[in-house]
């Protein structure tokens, strides 16, 4: 879903030019802001619903920074998606540092009606790496929102990227065992990807930092996940990028072939125990 929101990355409140890697506001799939919310459910039900017999589906405000609208805008916006039928539950995409209390109470006065998930865009614990890649707020913040969400009783998400510039696979499983530890509810670890029209392109282009290969991406991914609790939703081992626009890893394209790739390890490995483990 998009809701038309943009982000204080690139309004001019704390720059213009986003996260070093972001094109679009990591919304490349979403269907068009132009179209109500509900215009966007029956485009995307038609789009997916092949794949998905149940006919009930997540509302999953992407695109740019999902509460980064006054409670009102925000409101109007995620009560319309709930009140749709065939929607169990909403899924809202935001920045740790735009999450002020009445948006937080408005996320959880929805809740009551039917699911509302946060999804946190850490990507990374080290400040060095934040600064690197201009997320554009300290860990702190991370740590007082993910308080304020589960004090609320909101399901919570965070997402990490592994293989971001400068760092080593020692550190992404830092990061890991962070999340492991902050409360959250679920974690969506997600390759880096280079894509054209960002500034991480070209860094990439200049040789300023490579990607990782298929099975340095596998190793490191085992590693993050063998930090995590038990008790933890995995909700992504990898991630697809607009083909479009794909820089590198260009072995990231063939989706199917990676999630084979990452199901062999994982059973040989032992990395996950269970019947219920599948990618």
């Amino acid at each position: 879903m998009d809701g038309g929101f943009t982000c204080p990355n690139r309004d001019g409140t704390l720059g213009s030019r986003g996260c070093s890697f972001c094109l679009g506001g990591s919304g490349s799939f979403a269907e068009e802001k132009c179209s109500s919310v509900t215009e966007q459910i029956e485009r995307a039900k038609r789009r997916v619903e092949k794949k998905n017999p149940s006919g009930r589906y997540i509302a999953y405000f992407q695109s740019y920074t999902g509460t980064y609208a006054p409670a009102e805008r925000l409101n109007a916006l995620f009560g319309e998606a709930i009140a749709h039928p065939d929607i169990a539950a909403i899924s809202v995409g935001t920045r740790p540092d735009c999450l002020p209390p009445e948006v937080i109470e408005l996320l959880a006065r929805l809740n009551k009606i039917k699911p509302v998930w946060v999804e946190l865009g850490l990507q990374t614990i080290h400040e060095k790496t934040a600064e690197r890649i201009r997320r554009g707020y300290p860990l702190s913040v991370f740590d007082d929102a993910m308080k304020r969400c589960k004090a609320s009783g909101l399901y919570t998400v965070v997402h990490m990227i592994i293989g971001l510039p400068g760092e080593t696979p020692e550190m992404a499983a830092q990061t890991a065992a962070y999340i492991g530890k902050s409360g959250a509810d679920g974690i969506k670890l997600q390759l880096l990807h280079v894509l054209r029209g960002t500034d991480l392109a070209d860094e990439y282009a200049a040789g300023l930092f490579d990607v990782m290969s298929m099975e340095e991406y596998i190793a490191a991914l085992e590693e993050c996940v063998r930090q995590l609790p038990p008790q933890i939703t995995i909700h992504r081992l990898t991630g697809d990028g607009d083909k479009k626009y794909l820089v590198a890893p260009l072995w990231s394209a063939d989706k199917k072939r990676v999630l084979n790739e990452v199901n062999a390890a994982f059973r040989r490995d032992n990395v996950i125990q269970g019947e219920h483990y599948e990618v």
